[in-house]
């Protein structure tokens, strides 16, 4: 029993491998997996072109000459995917004559093996040019201005120029898409950008001294209206003065009392020196305390010497 079990084993594990191999080296099935497609030429005539994937048998397929087809014939196999390729800096000039560079990618895939494989020797190079060419050729003496902003305008022409010729080499162009425009002269780029930079300097002044503008303007209508103000109460104090002096002169005592006490805050506030002199001194004293140079200072508000 086991050693039935493991003959079984052996036979699925290597027999069955070699048995499949030999059965396609002789032609007897092909795989064709998805998005491929297998051209079979025998003698240099297309015998078969197999494109649906799956399980094919080759007899059934071919004929009698799946057997030897293998061995004195050959077999393409042709990768139907989506590829993409991006073409950088491609050299135009503007109407205005400025030098540009236009960065360019498309995505392209195989739809007619036999076209593919007989009709161009370098079909994928043979398409990369004619891009490059198709877009030198749509794009130059464009405004700047127009190929700077319409991005999608220009990809559509470059489309539209090369799709019917990729059909003949077995290509179908997809998506094109202008992915870069630059400018190409260094010293070009160097003006642009001291412009750019001057530019912002002077708009940043322009807003600075709009700023100041406004700032002085708020500041001569406070100063202007605290002016008005002002003049309003030095105008009207007079009055106001006068009414209340008028009010304090009915009473004599406390008028009597005003005035002293104003008079003694002005004798204050003058920080002028004092000479006290005994009541009812006169004569010779009098004089000789006018005359002296440094008469005594008399403490105000209480001071001790």
């Amino acid at each position: 029993m086991m050693e039935s079990a493991a003959f079984t084993f052996l036979v699925l594990m290597i027999g069955v491998p070699v048995a499949l191999f030999f059965a396609r080296v002789f032609g007897l099935y092909a795989i064709v997996n998805e998005r491929t497609c297998r051209v079979y030429m025998l003698f240099g005539k297309v015998v078969k072109v197999i494109d649906e994937p799956g399980l094919h048998i080759l007899p059934v397929e071919i004929g009698p000459a799946a057997f030897v087809i293998n061995w004195l014939g050959k077999c393409h196999v042709v990768d139907f995917r989506l590829d993409q390729e991006y073409l950088r800096s491609q050299p135009v000039n503007s109407e205005e004559g400025a030098p540009m560079g236009i960065g360019i990618w498309y995505e392209m895939w195989i739809s007619d093996a036999l076209s593919y494989l007989f009709k161009n020797t370098d079909p994928r190079g043979s398409l990369r040019a004619n891009v490059s060419n198709a877009t030198v050729r749509c794009l130059s003496n464009m405004p700047l201005a127009e190929m700077l902003e319409t991005r999608h305008k220009m990809s559509q022409l470059v489309r539209t120029e090369v799709s019917g010729l990729s059909k003949d080499w077995g290509y179908h162009l997809g998506s094109v898409y202008i992915r870069k425009v630059h400018f190409r002269d260094v010293g070009m780029i160097r003006q642009i950008e001291e412009k750019v930079v001057n530019r912002l300097r002077q708009v940043t002044s322009a807003i600075r001294q709009g700023g100041a503008n406004q700032v002085s303007v708020i500041t001569s209508s406070a100063e202007r209206e605290a002016s008005i103000e002002f003049a309003k109460a030095s105008a009207i104090r007079p009055a106001t003065l006068g009414a209340a002096l008028t009010e304090i002169s009915k009473e004599p005592e406390v008028a009597a009392a005003l005035f002293d006490i104003l008079e003694t805050q002005k004798i204050l506030d003058s920080h002028a020196k004092l000479t006290l002199m005994p009541e009812g001194s006169k004569g010779i004293l009098t004089e000789l305390l006018a005359t002296k140079s440094g008469p005594p200072e008399i403490p105000l508000h209480g001071e001790k010497r």
